[in-house]
């Protein structure tokens, strides 16, 4: 259970955010693929949380985000007087409070390997996130296509393919929806946006992302924002 506010005043927002539980500073659904990655866990796995937007691409965006946490971005996780900023640094925290929830994958071996896939995707794939800014409302079906975006692609599928093979059994990356997921998701966006062609598996594997309750409350609500960010949709493909 969450509730939902769209950033007020900075006083207010910083009041409201150091109540008692958890709040997540997030950007605009369509936008923020950071965002996305430990809203989609926390709702996931049910841990009760407020949420606070702050649309991105205003004259008052960084003002509004500093107040936050000094490093300037989205997400940030509150939990009482301590601040969570990065979107790996939050879900490790979550593991570590919630363990009964089994963010993280049981076996050791998976998990080792899921922890692996979140830290190349958080690191890595430059090229994709410069040639295929996520934005759920549009469609740019074969744009995008870099020789990087499409090495990226490539190096996608072989880690979809090979914990899906070794530890998903058909299902998702490990078996039950993890912190791994979570933070695939995103790309599951992107290739929707842009029509990437995937292997009939890894096709059926982003139709159950997209079908997961938590992704699929993520993307209704993205759908219903009507505020834009000029700068994220100037990074569009013509």
């Amino acid at each position: 259970m969450q509730t939902t506010e769209l950033d007020p005043t900075l006083s207010q927002a910083l009041a409201n955010a150091r109540a008692p539980g958890l709040t997540l500073i997030i950007g605009n659904k369509n936008y923020s693929s950071w965002s996305m990655r430990p809203w989609v866990a926390m709702t996931a796995f049910g841990i009760p949380f407020q949420e606070v937007r702050v649309l991105l691409d205003q004259d008052d965006t960084a003002n509004r985000i500093a107040a936050y946490s000094a490093a300037g971005r989205v997400p940030v996780l509150l939990a009482g007087e301590m601040t969570i900023w990065d979107s790996l640094a939050i879900c490790e925290y979550l593991a570590e409070q919630f363990q009964e929830l089994h963010l993280w994958p049981q076996d050791v071996a998976a998990r080792a390997m899921a922890r692996s896939v979140c830290a190349e995707m958080h690191s890595g794939f430059a090229d994709l996130r410069t040639a295929m800014a996520m934005n759920i409302r549009a469609s740019y079906p074969g744009k995008g296509r870099t020789t990087g975006s499409q090495a990226d692609i490539g190096r996608i599928s072989e880690i979809w393919e090979e914990c899906l093979s070794r530890f998903g059994h058909h299902q998702f990356l490990f078996g039950e929806f993890t912190i791994a997921d979570a933070f695939f998701a995103p790309v599951v966006m992107r290739f929707r946006t842009y029509g990437v062609t995937l292997a009939p598996a890894l096709n059926a594997y982003c139709d159950r992302v997209r079908a997961h309750p938590a992704v699929a409350r993520w993307i209704t609500e993205a759908l219903a924002e009507t505020e834009m960010a000029p700068r994220h949709d100037a990074d569009m493909p013509d």
